[in-house]
């Protein structure tokens, strides 16, 4: 079997998981990235400690503070936040961020008439973006379901390829 059709297989079955089992699957995904964080975390901190007794102690000490962050972050999404709405929001947040300061950047520049037009279509797809992070990190379930329909269509890709 093709490494793209077995791919292409899993994805369509992930993405059938999340869409008929939403909260699981943004359950899963919370514990999987706590689980990196503080595997990377603790691996960090001991890098940092290691450093720190070299001749390089201020790279030593803030690969220490990354290692900690990472392991305080790892142990709030195995926990108590979810990762998927929480990433995702962030994500979406900082796009609507930008989109709005290249839309307000665009209207005052005034280049030509279709400059401005497509720079307030810009400005009104970041305040979109931020409503839609304001969404994401209250229901994670459609977050789930549209990620498990973008895994579906992928994977058929993959298998007509």
């Amino acid at each position: 079997m093709d490494i793209n059709k077995g791919a292409g297989i899993l994805s369509i079955i992930l993405g059938l998981i999340f869409i008929l089992f939403p909260m699981f699957s943004a359950g899963l995904v919370s514990v999987i990235v706590g689980l990196s964080l503080l595997f990377f975390g603790i691996s960090s901190i001991f890098m940092g400690l290691n450093m720190r007794d070299g001749i390089n102690n201020t790279s030593g000490n803030i690969i220490l503070i990354i290692g900690i962050i990472a392991v305080i972050f790892g142990f709030l999404f195995i926990f108590y936040i979810d990762a998927l709405s929480f990433l995702i929001g962030i994500q979406f947040y900082l796009v609507g961020f930008i989109m709005i300061i290249f839309g307000i950047a665009g209207i005052f520049s005034r280049i030509n008439r279709f400059s401005t037009f497509t720079s307030i279509f810009v400005l009104l797809m970041g305040i979109i973006a931020i409503a839609l992070a304001a969404f994401a990190m209250d229901q994670p379930v459609y977050i789930a379901i549209i990620i498990g329909v973008v895994l579906i269509i992928e994977g058929i890709v993959m298998l007509i390829d």
